[in-house]
């Protein structure tokens, strides 16, 4: 299908995302209410948590608020059932699925000896495992979006692949988990190219200020080095808005990504204004995503 018939905008577009009571799931899901878009909070958190901000229900009014419409669906994505229960039920709700957002993720950055298998499970689990099994339920009703002109994209946020020993010595079980993800992209995104379905990963350039980083990294002293979600809202916004067959395969770097459509000043993504060093995420290398695939557009 041409481009050009294609509908690029997420206005009335239904996103199935993950993890998004707090942090960048948020972030992602409230630039895309700003266009008008249905967005289907899953997540665990159904009720307030002591060291956690956010639940599916503040985040879904906070999506109506934005102008976007919300579905809030308590779902654990290490659960099948509770996936495929969760897929369903938002896509008769909406009329069907147009992306999937694999944003949830479990952390724990530990040497071999300090990882509990618990741990290793966890991350397994909620990583690579759930964001197989999330694609898998949304990608039926993805191929239908494509087949009306609707632009389907699978986005998760994983890194570029790179197999260098420097970004796993430090924290194998991790590395694996979050590696596991990025293999979904390079696979799905070859296997679906030919129906349509766009798939891409995104990843940060610096440090995402999220209870992630206050509560099991390095508290407020490494918060202050990080940008605010909102950075990585925007530069998933300009890539689900970018055509899925011409788009597709991708590992994306936040920054990067803006700077491809333009975009020069970002102090206002600073989690204390006035920052200018900031704390550089995982898995990043100076190369690392371009921004070619991008569909040309102003701010």
């Amino acid at each position: 299908m041409n481009s050009n018939k294609i509908d690029l905008g997420l206005k009335g577009k239904t996103i199935f995302i993950t993890g998004a009571s707090r942090g960048i799931g948020l972030a992602i899901a409230l630039r895309a209410a700003k266009e008008g878009a249905n967005v289907i909070v899953a997540s665990k958190t159904d009720s307030p948590h002591p060291a956690l901000p956010g639940t599916i229900y503040s985040a879904a009014k906070e999506i109506e608020a934005a102008g976007g419409k919300a579905l809030a669906l308590k779902c654990d994505i290490r659960n099948e059932e509770d996936v495929k229960k969760a897929v369903e039920e938002g896509a008769k709700h909406f009329g069907g699925i147009d992306i999937c957002i694999n944003n949830a993720s479990a952390i724990f950055p530990k040497g071999t000896l300090d990882v509990p298998v618990k741990r290793y499970d966890l991350m397994q689990g909620v990583n690579t495992r759930g964001t197989f099994i999330t694609s898998q339920a949304c990608l039926p009703y993805l191929i239908e979006s494509a087949k009306k002109g609707r632009n389907p994209h699978i986005l998760t946020l994983s890194p570029p692949l790179n197999i260098d020993a420097k970004w796993f010595k430090d924290h194998t079980a991790y590395t694996i988990s979050k590696f596991g993800m990025s293999m979904c992209v390079l696979g799905m995104s070859a296997e679906f190219k030919d129906r349509g379905v766009a798939v891409n990963a995104l990843w940060p350039k610096t440090g995402i200020a999220t209870a992630a980083i206050r509560n099991v990294l390095g508290g407020d002293d490494l918060m202050n080095q990080c940008r605010t979600p909102d950075i990585m809202g925007d530069a998933a916004y300009y890539i689900l808005t970018s055509p899925a067959t011409e788009c597709t395969g991708n590992f994306f770097v936040d920054e990067k990504v803006l700077r491809a459509v333009g975009q020069t000043n970002f102090d206002h993504y600073a989690y204390v204004p006035g920052t200018k060093e900031f704390w550089p995420d995982f898995f990043i290398e100076e190369q690392d995503g371009d921004g070619v695939g991008l569909r040309k557009a102003r701010l």
